[in-house]
């Protein structure tokens, strides 16, 4: 266990839905150091996702602009192995669409992509070279917390219920859905709502696993 997490507090097994408020509280308690390292220690669990995908996969990205678990090691993986990075886009299709759309990545650091702010506070870019969900192989989902069973807590939008729904009822294999937070955001149950899409698999700093 990194150091730094003795200090968080820890909630209580089997608890229903929390506060989001608490899992953000948790996340800015961590340097910006101790969350590099957490996400590195990730990142070296990313090889067995490789078994699962094909050569030049297209994977869906996210900027970390909230103390997320930081996603730049994802963009390192990508491009070492050739796979072909993306991020969301917000509102392309008019600010009452929830779908997220896709842009493909041309920097090599995150930190280095043009971008703008959007009026929910994240960050994103604009290309013309959209895609949609169900044209990439894998989607790396933000989320607050996340249960033992694949049941993710988003941010709070709903805006990767909204995209991913459609193939998820039909059943689609791709893409796969994976979240990727710390271990602190991962609880024992969650309450299941009827629009909500559950994960795929999950990375943290102490493994992956598949649901």
């Amino acid at each position: 266990m990194h150091p730094e997490l003795k200090n968080i507090e820890t909630i209580e097994l089997k608890v229903s839905n929390p506060p989001r408020r608490h899992f953000t509280r948790q996340r800015r308690q961590l340097s910006a150091g101790a969350r590099r390292q957490l996400a590195n220690s990730a990142s070296l669990h990313l090889f067995k996702l490789q078994q699962r995908l094909p050569p030049r996969a297209r994977i869906g990205l996210y900027y970390d602009g909230f103390a997320e678990l930081p996603t730049q090691p994802l963009l390192d993986w990508c491009q070492r192995l050739g796979y072909v990075p993306y991020l969301p886009v917000v509102g392309s299709l008019g600010n009452d669409d929830k779908r997220l759309r896709f842009v493909p990545i041309y920097h090599a650091k995150l930190l280095n992509i043009p971008t703008r702010i959007h009026s929910l506070g994240m960050k994103q870019n604009h290309h013309r070279r959209l895609l949609w969900a169900r044209e990439l192989d894998v989607i790396i989902c933000p989320l607050t917390a996340v249960d033992k069973n694949g049941n993710r807590m988003g941010m709070g939008g709903g805006f990767y219920d909204t995209t991913l729904a459609k193939s998820y009822q039909s059943g689609a294999k791709k893409p796969l859905k994976i979240g990727w937070c710390y271990d602190f955001q991962v609880i024992e149950q969650l309450e299941r709502q009827p629009w909500d899409v559950p994960l795929d698999g999950l990375i943290t700093p102490s493994g992956l696993r598949w649901f």
